[in-house]
């Protein structure tokens, strides 16, 4: 029950829910707030005009019985009742008995106590009050009857509270009425809103443990809305990254397996057969240990380009700065390959166009060079053309090892830099990878240009950095 409730399919439609009940419950309270005032004032305003118009009847009929000619004064004798009943207000009357000649009158009204409020100051006066007798309140509004000038009292007409009241708890229940239907139709929104939300982040959540328990091909239904479509999108990315970088590590371990056995095997089987005897001639016995030798410089080499390619991955990679003749430099590169390319009959040039010193890694840069060299003789055949160039342009130092090899097509341009992946016989593919990352961490860059059938060009481009 309790994971259930933590669930986003309960929890959204409950928040959604639960901030239309707050947003519910505050409107109403100033709605009837705002009702409360609005029907007192209108109720005042009512029994405003009512007793001025009764304060006006009663005024007129006082003045005429004053002005009889023969002094026959008499009491207005309006039927209270009928007031009442024309305004459905009670009616009362405030002040002293008016002195009528042979009698007391005081117009028929119920009379109250005449300190209920300041009657003789002859102003329109609201206020509330408990009529003598009764359990309610009551609230009113007195106007003064004047007679030449002066306040002889004030009628007064009143209702009960309760009749505001009434009003306001007929718009409470009015209210409570619409917030039902309007919470019932936010239910269903919130419903509908909770699955079409919570579907995809499901999805999601399932596709993620499938990536967890390393299965990677996950997809996630694209048609999820907004942000969460974009999220859906970059998983399917992440997901299909991780494939490549899985399958990359699989290749990576297996190649690093066959090239670590290869020197292996042959180093094993030659010390093997020199151990039991087997080589008896002592120049194949020296042919053995050169070629023991050999493989074990073959697979220093080998281990050597995994470590850099390692420091260079994780940035533990430290490279100095020093003076460094670019020109010497690369003819010492160059003259490292001048024996290989006189057997193989191979047009090997190094064109010097200038000479800057820079600021740098001299062995880490010859390092590159002797890669792309390496690489450019491993793709060139017997009788081709090679070429070492060298030249300074707008602030920068630009190498270019130039070969008259099969070149490299398009699809395959940005392959040939990962570990392990050789576009020629007889290399490790660790070559360009390793020159790449040092070109970066030299803080230049390694730019290709190739034709198929025509050959490739690598230019190493360095900062000059003068001193």
């Amino acid at each position: 029950m309790f994971r259930s409730f933590r669930s986003l399919r309960v929890q959204l439609p409950l928040i959604f829910l639960a901030g239309i009940v707050i947003a519910g419950v505050v409107t109403t309270a100033i709605s009837v707030r705002l009702f409360q005032q609005f029907a007192r004032d209108q109720a005042i305003s009512q029994l405003s005009r009512e007793a001025h118009g009764i304060a006006a009847l009663y005024t007129n009929a006082i003045k005429e019985g004053y002005g009889n000619a023969g002094g026959d004064r008499k009491a207005p004798t309006f039927a209270a009742a009928n007031l009442r009943l024309a305004t459905g207000a009670k009616l009362y009357w405030i002040g002293p008995n008016l002195p009528f000649p042979g009698q007391e009158a005081n117009l028929g009204l119920p009379r109250l106590p005449q300190k209920t409020i300041d009657w003789t100051s002859g102003k329109s006066l609201s206020f509330e009050f408990t009529p003598p007798g009764a359990n309610r309140t009551y609230i009113a509004v007195a106007n003064p009857l004047i007679i030449r000038s002066t306040s002889v009292g004030a009628v007064v007409v009143a209702q009960p509270k309760t009749d505001i009241s009434k009003r306001v708890r007929s718009l409470i229940e009015r209210l409570a009425l619409a917030g039902v239907l309007g919470l019932a139709v936010a239910g269903l929104l919130a419903w509908y809103l909770s699955r079409r939300i919570v579907r995809p982040v499901l999805q999601l959540s399932r596709a993620a443990d499938d990536v967890a328990a390393g299965n990677y091909d996950v997809r996630v239904p694209p048609n999820a809305p907004g942000e969460l479509g974009h999220l859906s999108e970059r998983f399917d990315e992440m997901a299909h990254r991780l494939a490549e970088v899985e399958a990359m590590e699989r290749n990576f371990l297996m190649s690093v397996s066959h090239e670590l056995r290869t020197p292996l095997t042959a180093i094993r089987g030659h010390v093997a057969a020199l151990r039991e005897g087997v080589v008896q001639d002592a120049e194949l016995e020296q042919q053995s240990l050169e070629t023991v030798e050999h493989e074990a410089q073959r697979l220093e080499r080998l281990v050597g380009d995994i470590i850099d390619l390692a420091k260079l991955d994780t940035h533990r990679f430290t490279v100095t700065q020093e003076e460094v003749d670019m020109g010497d430099l690369l003819s010492q590169a160059f003259e490292r390959y001048r024996d290989e390319a006189q057997r193989r009959s191979i047009d090997y040039r190094c064109e010097l166009t200038d000479r800057p010193v820079i600021e740098s890694d001299g062995d880490r840069v010859l390092q590159v060079v002797a890669n792309l060299l390496s690489n450019a003789f491993k793709a060139t055949p017997d009788g081709g053309r090679i070429s070492l160039e060298l030249a300074q342009r707008n602030g920068t130092v630009h190498v270019a090892v130039e070969d008259s090899g099969p070149g490299i097509p398009p699809e395959s341009r940005e392959r040939i830099f990962r570990p392990f992946v050789s576009h020629v016989g007889g290399g490790t593919g660790l070559g360009l990878p390793i020159a790449r990352e040092l070109s970066g961490a030299l803080g230049g860059r390694l730019d290709l240009q190739s034709e198929v059938g025509r050959g490739s060009r690598f230019e190493l481009v360095l900062p000059v950095r003068t001193s």
